[in-house]
Parts: C-alpha cells; structure tokens; sequence
C-alpha cells in the first residue's frame, strides 16, 4: 500500500527532501557526475551517505545511474526527466540561499 500524504509538498519532500539529495541533485543539474566528481564537489558528505543518498534518488526515478565501459569501468550519475523537472526549484532554492548568505554575511562556496 502507497503512503498518503497531505498535500503535495509533502510528498516532494519524502522523495527529494532532506541534507544531501538537494545538493546532489544541484550537482547533478550541472551535468553528468562520476562518483569522485560528486565526493569532491561535496567534500562534506561522507562516502557511505552518498551512496545510500544516490541510491535513493535512483530508486525514486530522479537520478539515472550508468556503467561506463572502458579501461576502468566508472559509473556515472544524471538527471533523468523527472529529476530533471526539478531545476527550477533547485535554481531557486540556490539563488534564495546566496541572497541569504550574502545578507547574513555566511560565506557559500561556489557551485
């Protein structure tokens, strides 16, 4: 049986929300990301965290996951269509962040 929710912010939070799938799915909107591209571009995540994070955006359908075949074999992560529906919201939740930031003087690294 399916979860019910209130309202339909709800829902999007149970399946996009919490720390690190916002911020992966913000580096994920840059474009295609290997595994170590995203452990350094988020340098506090630990490894055991973004992989489950990964692996819970894939099984949601907002991240595709692909094995890249060549001398060492890689994985590389992207947004699928669903995952890629979510721009607009991650674009403005990062602007609202560095207008924040920017107001309470709390330095952001670049993105």
């Amino acid at each position: 049986m399916k979860a019910r929710y209130s309202c339909a912010v709800e829902l999007a939070v149970d399946v996009m929300g919490g720390k690190w799938k916002p911020v992966i799915l913000a580096r994920l909107k840059e474009g295609p990301h290997r595994y170590g591209q995203l452990r350094r571009a988020i340098p506090s995540i630990t490894e055991k965290v973004l992989t489950a994070q990964l692996r819970e955006l894939v099984a949601a359908g907002l991240v595709d996951r692909t094995e890249v075949a060549g001398r060492v074999p890689t994985v590389e992560y992207r947004l699928t269509p669903a995952g890629d529906e979510l721009r607009p919201a991650l674009t403005a939740l990062y602007e609202w962040g560095s207008r924040y930031a920017e107001r309470n003087g709390i330095p952001v690294g670049s993105s």
